[in-house]
Formats: C-alpha cells, structure tokens, sequence
C-alpha cells in the first residue's frame, strides 16, 4: 500500500512546494502555509522598572522541520525595534536590580543556564557547567541564588551519577527495561526511572553539585508533562521555597493529589506538607510580599482536572486557610500578586473569552482588565502589565496596560507585514437553548470571500476535553481561519461540559459523554442552521479531536444524518479498551465513576465501538504513535471497523507526534489531508454516502 503522502502528491501540489510559497505575499486566503510559517510570540516579562520587555519569539525553519525559539528585547520607554538578544534559547528572566537577564540555552548539546549583562557590547557567561539538562530555573529575590530543576535518578547521590547512568545505558546491547509499577510511559515519553528534582545553587559561585531541596519526595517538580516555574517560589527573603508536587507512590496514575510544600532553602530540613488535609489538587504557590500569606490554588474534588481552581490564601503563622473569592465561579489560573498586596492577577476562561482579571483580595471582588481575546501570558510590574493577547482573527502579540487595565497599547506587531495581504473569515458568537433548555455558546466563521445569498459547506468542529473550549483564541492546531480560507464555513458549539461557563456547567458532562453534549450538538446545529443562511446543510462534515474524536466516533453511529463526511483525530474508538490502554487513569475513572471492571455499565454506555454496525458516513481517521494518552490502537481499530464495513475511508498516520501533531511539515500534510478530503465529500456532485 502506498503511504498517503505519496497519494497526496499526486492529487495536491505536495508539501515540498510550501517552502516556495509561504513568502508569497500576494492577496489569498489565509491557509496552513501561512499559519506554519508565523511568529509565534511567548513568555513575556517585565523589567523591573517597567521600561523594557523581554520575550521569545518561537520562528519556523521549514526545511529542517522544526521551530527555533529566540530572546527579543524591546524598549518600551522609547519604542522603536525589538531587538534579537539571543537566537536558540528559552527562558528569558530579569535579574531583580534589571542588570541582567538569565535564560536557558544548550552547551555542547546539554541545556545551561546562563547570564548576559545589558549593554552593546555584553557577553554571555555561563552560570552552571551541570552534566545533565536544567530543565527550569527561577531567581531568588536578591539575585544571588537560583531554584534549578533537573531529571535525576534519586538513588544516586549527585548530578554526575545520572549522567553516568545514562550513558551506561546507551552503551547496554541489551534494550529491555523492567517496570514494577505506572506510568511505565507518560504523554509521548516511556519512563526511564528518573524524576525532576529542585535544587538550589549560588548564582556568584555556582557549584557541579547543587544542593537538593526535594529529598525524599518520590514526585515531579515540576509536574509531567506540562508542569513549568509556577510550581515552584522564594519567600520574599529568599528564606524559604514553596513548592506543589504529587507523591507518586504506586498510585500516581489514579491520584490527582498535589500538595504544597515548604522548604528552607539552604536544604537544612526535609519539605513540610501545607495542605496535606486536602486529597484533592493543590498547586501554584504565590507568596504574599510581606511573606506573612501564601496565596496558592486549589481544587475540592480528588481525581479530577476540571474542578474549580479555587484561590486560597493561608496565614503562614497561625496556619489558618480561606478562600479569596468563593462566589467567583471560574477556575483561576497564572496568578500573580501586586506589590502592595492587596490585589491578586489571574486568567480564567469565561464565557468565550479568556480574560485578565484583578481579584480584590479582602473583598474576593472580581474585575475584568483586558478581555475580548485570549490572554495566554502576562507580567506583573509595579504600575503596569505587559500582556500576550490574541483571538480568532490576530495571533499572539504583547500589548501594555495600567493595573486597572486601562491605556491597553498594543507593543509588537508580529505577523503583520507576512499577513497584510491575506483574508480571514469574519467569526460571530451565537447561544441557543440546550439539554435541560439551558443557554449554550457557539460561533460561526464566515468563510473567505463570503457573499450573502451564497450558500457554502460546512466545517462542523468538535472541541477536545471535554473540559476545555472553542474560545475566542487563536490556534496553531485547530484553526478555524484555515477552513474558511479553503471556503468552508465554520460552526463549533461549547456545549456541556465545557470551561468558562460555570463549574456546574463544566461537570455536567462527567458520566454522560454522549448525553448532554450530543443534544447540545444537535439543537446548536440546528439554532446555526436557522440563523446562518449562508450555511449548508447538505455539504457539511463534522471533525474533531481528543474527546471531539471520541464525538465524532459516537455521532458516527448515533447522528450521522447531517452529515456528508467525518474527520476523527486521535478519538477514543473503544471505552472499554481505552481504560487499559492509557496512562491517567484519574481522568477515566473520573468521568466513567469509577474502574471499568467495577462499573463495566459505565464504560457500555456511550461506547463508540457498540455502534459500528449503524455507520455510514465516510470518515478519514488520524493517529499517532506516540499519542500515550489516547494509544494509536483506537484509530486503528476505527479504521479497521470503517474498512470491514465497506465505507469509505482513510488512515493518516504519524509515526513521530503525540497528541498533537506539531511538526511544520506534519502540520502541513495533516491539513493538506483534511481539506482535501473535507472537499472531496461536500463537492455538489460528490458521491452519495454509504
């Protein structure tokens, strides 16, 4: 059998023509060459007078298949040009006097940390010669020592004994390895018995062998696979170090039990629990700047990501706790604490959007500081903020704003010169009654070169999660600007279980996936369809990703009236075989109400795989090899069902992505594949379905 790229070559132009095209700056719809090859601006920070920013700038080197992460510096005080500090490097962060920045940057292939003095004329000096990779780092108030977490075996006794380890295990002929408990593998990674670990150096004399603030603790620091610098702080006098971490033990893939922790950070005493009366998720330590309060966030229910990050303020000398705004029913997250210490500074997803908020920290009152868009970072400073925005018409840019988020200027302008010319749809958000005659939010997207009267097919998509949604943010995954630039209009529903629109609304979906979410798809197909006549409703195919895969597996054999085609990406084909098969079974038993060879009725109940026999409707199914989280066996289990059946279908698969396919050329052939089976199906003289 041929591999579906060399089909694709064929039919398409093929990716090898992209690299010639993404400089086209000719008017066009937008499409996944120029998504590929944009700016992708992260990680701001502010300097300590407030005057200058630094961030990174992630660009795309086609040809070598991958994204190179850089340090910009932009005056904030005159304007003017930011300016490349540092090409190949993460991290960036200011020493406190404003000096200095430090950053991440590799050493003959092994990750250092290192500081470079502002100046033109500045030199780079490297601050730790460690034998294995600094994975993350934060800065002492001071400036005179630095947190350093590093992936150890924590049987040995120093750096030098892991990396021995390892490079005796390269040199091993024989490649098994032997797992006595889980995760025998974690996201896209097979354990190799290493944890991360919090160490703590002096900055001035740094020394191979860091002293070891996480001795005893059988977890990581940060937390896998997404975990980063929040989870660990300095006490304002550099005294203390606060930390959130999971004990593994045997039962870490069925807990979901972080606890905060303190310990001195000269490593003269063993961590102390702070919240070990909470078997639920305590994370993200915050101290006040007095040091008397520790702000942190917290979740009450056990076994679940999806609870309400609640905001929790403890009294560090009576020991007492309390919630800082319990009426305020969304899940906090980056928080910061203003330098008076009167306000907290935290993002929540809320009602489409993912605003900035100011939390009052006496009265628990809520104020919305920038909004209409996402805010996926900021940076706190004495009088201002800096802030990294977007939503579904501009990509990430960084912008200033006072603390009471007025005087919002935007202070970078990424991308703009490459997409001048190219045309977007125009998104709109709609409610509608779902189940239980309760308010749901969708959005449509016009498609590229939209003309009224004119109808057009449709891309149905399906969120992941299910706990998540399609807010008003750009993507560089699933983007609704890539399907209108083909000429689909887009429709995509927030339905049940989805974030931002109360914690009741969020865990409705827990036990009845295919319930309340499947009447919300249904009635909001229904609402876009009566008021978007533009809209198809014979050309439409519906797509999606993660639990959206699971949907579109599900509405496969229960609602596949509507629709011409299916898209499945990475989507749980089987319940019952998914329990086995993945890594967090927290998440599992969570939402199914327990073990499945307890409660096998939960996992039956809205199983994909029970409804094979009523599919119909050609469907294209994508997986990947190391998608640890929901394994390629699902989709390749699909693909059998749709093959055995006779339907129409077809299997992409990367061998060398995870959940998520993020590769550039990947990314390219992955939408290449989707569009051009989403206009096989809604072509007007496309064949009828099976």
């Amino acid at each position: 059998m041929k591999p579906l790229f060399v089909a694709l070559a064929l039919a398409l132009a093929g990716t090898s023509a992209v690299a010639a095209e993404v400089e086209n700056h000719g008017a066009h719809p937008f499409n996944i060459r120029d998504l590929v090859m944009m700016d992708r601006v992260g990680d701001p920070q502010l300097s300590p007078d407030g005057r200058q920013a630094l961030y990174t700038v992630r660009a795309t080197d086609y040809a070598a298949n991958k994204g190179i992460t850089s340090i910009y510096l932009l005056d904030l005080a005159k304007g003017g040009t930011p300016v490349k500090l540092v090409e190949r490097a993460s991290s960036p962060r200011w020493a406190p006097d404003g000096s200095a920045i430090y950053y991440v940057a590799d050493k003959d292939g092994v990750s250092q940390l290192w500081r470079r003095p502002l100046g033109a004329s500045a030199t780079a000096v490297q601050v730790t010669h460690a034998p294995v990779d600094v994975d993350g780092y934060k800065l002492s108030p001071d400036g005179k020592k630095a947190l350093l977490t590093f992936g150890v075996f924590t049987d040995c006794a120093d750096l030098a004994c892991t990396k021995e380890r390892l490079d005796g295990r390269a040199k091993d002929k024989a490649s098994g390895t032997v797992y006595d408990k889980l995760f025998v593998r974690h996201w896209d990674t097979w354990a190799d018995g290493r944890r991360a670990q919090l160490f703590i150096t002096d900055l001035d004399h740094p020394s191979e062998q860091p002293v070891l603030l996480t001795r005893g603790i059988d977890g990581d620091l940060p937390s896998k696979p997404f975990g980063d610098d929040a989870e660990f702080s300095f006490s304002p006098d550099g005294k203390t170090v606060y930390f959130d971490v999971r004990i593994a033990g045997k039962s870490e893939p069925w807990s979901t039990n972080f606890d905060v922790y303190s310990v001195p950070a000269d490593g003269s005493a063993a961590p102390r629990n702070l919240t070990a009366e909470n078997p639920a998720w305590d994370a993200f330590p915050v101290p006040s700047p007095d040091g008397k309060t520790l702000y942190y966030l917290a979740m009450k229910v056990p076994v679940s990501e999806a609870d309400r990050f609640r905001i929790m303020a403890l009294d560090l000398v009576s020991g007492q706790k309390r919630e800082v705004a319990p009426a305020w029913d969304r899940s906090a997250g980056g928080m910061q604490v203003s330098a008076d210490g009167k306000t907290l500074f935290v993002t929540a997803d809320d009602n489409g959007q993912r605003p900035l908020f100011a939390i009052d920290v006496a009265s628990g009152k809520a104020t919305t500081l920038v909004t209409n868009g996402e805010v996926g970072g900021y940076s706190l400073g004495k009088s201002s903020l800096l802030v990294q925005r977007d939503d579904l018409k501009r990509s990430a840019d960084l912008y200033t704003v006072d603390l009471q988020g007025k005087g919002l200027k935007q202070v970078t302008h990424y991308n703009a010169e490459r997409l001048k010319n190219t045309q977007m749809g125009e998104p709109e958000f709609f409610t509608f009654k779902g189940w239980n005659n309760e308010t749901v939010q969708g959005y449509v997207v016009k498609p590229v070169g939209y003309k009224a009267g004119k109808k057009y097919p449709v891309a149905f998509i399906i969120h992941g999660g299910p706990q998540g949604a399609m807010n008003n943010a750009w993507s560089y995954r699933w983007n609704p600007q890539t399907y209108a630039g083909q000429g689909f209009a887009v429709v995509t529903i927030n339905f049940h279980g989805s974030t931002g629109y109360g914690q009741a609304f969020t865990d409705s979906i827990s036990g009845d996936w295919g319930g309340k979410p499947l009447e919300d798809l249904k009635a909001g197909w229904s609402a876009a369809l009566a008021k978007y006549s533009f809209l198809d409703a014979d050309r439409a195919c519906a797509l999606g990703a993660s639990y959206g895969g699971y949907m579109t597996y599900w509405i496969a054999g229960v609602w596949n009236q509507p629709w011409k085609c299916l898209v499945d990406h990475d989507g749980v084909f089987d319940t019952r075989a998914m329990y086995y098969d993945t890594e967090e079974l927290w998440f599992e038993e969570r939402e199914n109400g327990g073990t499945q060879y307890e409660h096998p009725e939960n996992y039956e109940k809205f199983n994909p795989l029970n409804h094979v026999k009523d599919w119909r409707v050609p469907m294209l199914v994508i997986h990947s090899a190391k998608d640890f989280r929901i394994p390629d066996t699902q989709g390749l289990g699909a693909f059998t069902a749709l093959q055995r059946r006779g339907i129409p279908s077809k299997l992409l698969h990367f061998p060398d992505e995870n959940h998520w396919v993020l590769k550039p050329q990947n990314s390219v052939q992955w939408h290449e594949t989707v569009n051009a089976w989403l206009k096989e199906w809604t072509a007007k003289d496309a064949s009828p379905a099976h």
